[in-house]
């Protein structure tokens, strides 16, 4: 597990980031990552008023299991807490949780069929994507069993009616998968907004590309490391 600091800086990043590729959605939508230590998990979440593009390490509050804020001087989003608070308290792996309400994220989370395996990229998904049905705004805690039930051990969830949520050792990885996911979704738009049938990847073939496409932690950190130059070319403030 990295220091805080670079913690918060990355989970910063990715904050900035999702800004870029056009992820946010005003002020809502939420990334956290885990604390270290003992006890019962805390976690680093955006103060509720800042867009994406403002977010900067020191900005970021601390949540601890109950809904309290133990460092910062913010609020956070209640529904944000609920979604959050349920994946750190049941996968221990998740050390980061990336939320979003992407465009193409809830066009396809809205498709009875979910996420199709038409292309390359959603092999990586293959049995690995779990769905949670909607039950309304993510206010009753109550709710934070279901979705650890509907995530189970898989690197994402598509959340019915929502958005997408993806999990991953450390803020790179979430962050990686989410991109990739919505990238998934915004190619199976693409490929059946023309009218025309598409036909699926077969099961085997898409089992085959989804082992094929693991194991590769060290190009996720590679990824990650181009996206900080990035960031640094254009607004090194994330870091403050």
């Amino acid at each position: 597990m990295n220091d805080i600091a670079t913690l918060r800086r990355d989970l910063a990043a990715a904050y900035r980031l999702a800004a870029l590729f056009g992820w946010d959605d005003t002020l809502y939508t939420h990334f956290s990552v885990r604390l270290p230590g003992d006890g019962a998990p805390r976690f680093l979440i955006n103060p509720f008023g800042l867009f994406f593009e403002e977010i900067s390490a020191s900005d970021l509050i601390v949540v601890d299991m109950h809904g309290q804020v133990v460092e910062g001087n913010a609020d956070y989003n209640v529904a944000g807490f609920t979604v959050h608070s349920a994946v750190h308290m049941a996968r221990h792996d998740a050390h980061c949780v990336i939320h979003t309400h992407t465009l193409a994220g809830m066009a396809v989370a809205a498709q009875d069929a979910g996420l199709l395996q038409l292309n390359q990229i959603s092999t990586e998904f293959h049995g690995r994507l779990g769905y949670h049905a909607y039950e309304g705004v993510a206010l009753d805690l109550d709710e934070r069993a279901r979705i650890q039930a509907s995530l189970g051990n898989n690197i994402a969830l598509l959340l019915r009616h929502h958005g997408l949520l993806s999990v991953g050792t450390s803020v790179a990885d979430a962050f990686y998968v989410m991109y990739y996911l919505n990238r998934a979704c915004e190619i199976q738009l693409a490929a059946t907004g023309g009218g025309q049938a598409c036909s699926e990847i077969p099961a085997h073939l898409s089992r085959h590309a989804c082992e094929q496409l693991q194991g590769a932690e060290w190009q996720r950190q590679l990824l990650w490391q181009a996206w900080l130059r990035k960031l640094d070319r254009l607004d090194p403030t994330y870091r403050d």
